[in-house]
């Protein structure tokens, strides 16, 4: 059935991945009304509609034609991440030597290696679950809108007391979004996602970890020869204050330092600069304060890098990617209004990026 009937007017978008319609529907069949209801089943790809000033409006996509992924190249990237992080977390365990003198000696590479490298996995799988969440978020919502996206990157990295194992994680929107809607919900379902699964990891792992870190207040993890001090976020102070009450320090267990890790990743893509999770939210609610907000966010990280030097990495890794600018590319129809249904999300994040807060998350 046609949609025609049922529309004041109608604009069509052709996308290298899809065909964006913008619909004006004629205000008797704007209930919908039960024909127009019968005939939006019909259609052959998504809808939603839109309240705009001069009525309602669909917004309904078709997708153009499909993109052949690289799987294999998504499989070894990820397999390789898997030994990494495990590797990582055998060394946090003391399984395996932290020294990389003592590490890369041909005697820690004997028969006993396979062993001591699965312990591990509870570190590596508690990690590697909190980043494929977060990605498959992303993901999951953009194939809901149609969007060309490719399935998630994983990225392996140097090995404790080097790194973690990981650089992280990623996936490519290789298209303009349509409309704020499309951004703010693409952007917030990665750290929503990421953060339902940190939780239990992070609560599971603090009560395998037991109090009295030498010489050190607040929570550190082995990590080669001696203790890494990690800074509180106000989730990981209530969760360890309502686990071992009264405390001073606490040595994590590799679980639970999988779980902080994963509230660290949290905040900082919840950070409001550029095209972080953050920058795209932040854009999707207020366009026209993304860049002034970013720079100066960009200029307090940098006053924080006082505190932790993880700032100012990161404030530099964020500068070079962004080229820069800090700023963030148009969507399609930047004139939609931002649904009153999606406010909430926008509020939600902001909530998260508090929780998930370190001011010092690396301290010396």
């Amino acid at each position: 059935m046609s949609l025609t009937p049922f529309l004041v007017a109608w604009r069509t978008t052709p996308l290298h991945d899809r065909e964006v319609v913008d619909a004006l529907v004629d205000p008797a069949h704007a209930g919908p009304s039960a024909e127009l209801a019968a005939a939006l089943r019909g259609w052959p790809g998504t809808y939603y509609w839109s309240n705009e000033p001069d009525g309602r409006h669909l917004v309904l996509t078709q997708r153009a034609g499909r993109v052949r992924e690289t799987w294999g190249l998504h499989i070894i990237l990820f397999a390789a991440t898997v030994f990494t992080t495990t590797f990582s977390g055998a060394i946090i365990t003391g399984a395996l030597p932290g020294d990389p003198s003592q590490l890369f000696a041909p005697s820690s590479w004997g028969a006993g290696f396979p062993r001591a490298w699965l312990t591990g996995l509870p570190f590596s799988l508690s990690l590697l679950a909190i980043l494929f969440c977060h990605e498959m978020g992303h993901y999951l919502t953009a194939r809901r809108y149609q969007l060309n996206v490719s399935p998630p990157y994983f990225l392996p990295g140097f090995p404790a007391p080097l790194g973690i194992g990981t650089f992280g994680a990623f996936i490519r929107l290789r298209t303009i979004l349509t409309d704020r809607r499309q951004l703010l919900d693409v952007g917030v379902a990665g750290p929503i996602a990421g953060f339902l699964v940190a939780v239990p990891v992070l609560w599971i792992g603090l009560a395998h970890s037991h109090p009295g870190a030498d010489g050190i207040r607040g929570m550190a993890v082995p990590l080669g020869s001696g203790l890494q001090p990690l800074g509180d976020s106000l989730i990981t102070l209530f969760m360890r204050q309502q686990l071992f009450p009264g405390a001073t320090s606490l040595e994590l267990h590799p679980m639970a330092f999988a779980g902080w890790l994963g509230m660290f990743v949290t905040m900082l893509n919840l950070l409001p600069m550029a095209q972080l999770d953050g920058g795209h939210i932040l854009y999707a609610a207020l366009p026209r304060w993304h860049r002034r907000v970013a720079r100066v966010f960009w200029v307090f990280i940098m006053l924080l890098s006082w505190y932790s030097l993880t700032w100012l990495f990161w404030g530099l890794v964020v500068l070079l990617l962004s080229r820069g600018q800090l700023g963030h590319p148009p969507v399609l129809d930047a004139y939609r209004p931002l649904p009153k249904s999606r406010h909430w999300l926008a509020w939600l994040s902001l909530v998260l990026f508090l929780l998930t807060f370190a001011p010092a998350p690396f301290r010396s």
